[in-house]
């Protein structure tokens, strides 16, 4: 997966001559394959539906952790965008599931817990909201855990049953 900044995503594009921003390339990052108009900058439309979902957003960078398309091919079931304020603390991150219908939905996550250590991990849960796949139920909780990206990023998701005991996250001590 590609880690970018969002508002520096065409400049990142052209770093090599293999890649490309919104047009066929072995690796492209195309604007069509994410939230909102695509017409409009990225970070106008992640803060657009921040707001929309009632939240306010923190007001500092964002990176999107995504599937490129390669050779014009997109197969992306889950986008993150890390969300963080002025002062360089991660506080939200928007979990951007796709479906093989077309469909999307946006989870946002404000963190359960945030451990500090070697393993500093950003906890967050969300009920199931969206059709995925036909053998996983409705009635279902996403369980995340998320490290701050640095030099390694661990992103872990769990899927528990609506009311079954739920499993301990992987970085739970």
């Amino acid at each position: 997966m590609a880690f970018l900044d969002v508002d520096r995503i065409p400049e990142l594009m052209r770093v090599s001559r293999l890649t490309s921003w919104n047009r066929w390339n072995w690796a492209s990052f195309d604007d069509r394959d994410h939230l909102g108009d695509p017409a409009r900058p990225l970070r106008a439309r992640v803060e657009e539906e921040a707001v929309r979902a009632g939240i306010d957003p923190p007001g500092g960078p964002i990176f999107l952790l995504t599937h490129l398309r390669y050779l014009g091919y997109c197969f992306n079931p889950v986008s993150f965008f890390y969300c963080y304020d002025t002062a360089g603390e991660l506080r939200l991150v928007m979990a951007e599931v796709n479906n093989t219908f077309g469909g999307r939905h946006h989870y946002w996550l404000e963190p359960d817990t945030v451990y500090d250590g070697p393993a500093r991990a950003f906890h967050a849960a969300a009920d199931k909201a969206f059709y995925v796949s036909p053998f996983m139920a409705p009635d279902m909780r996403y369980r995340f855990a998320l490290t701050p990206p640095g030099d390694n990023l661990v992103v872990h998701m769990d899927l528990a049953q609506t009311g079954a005991a739920e499993r301990p996250h992987a970085f739970d001590a």
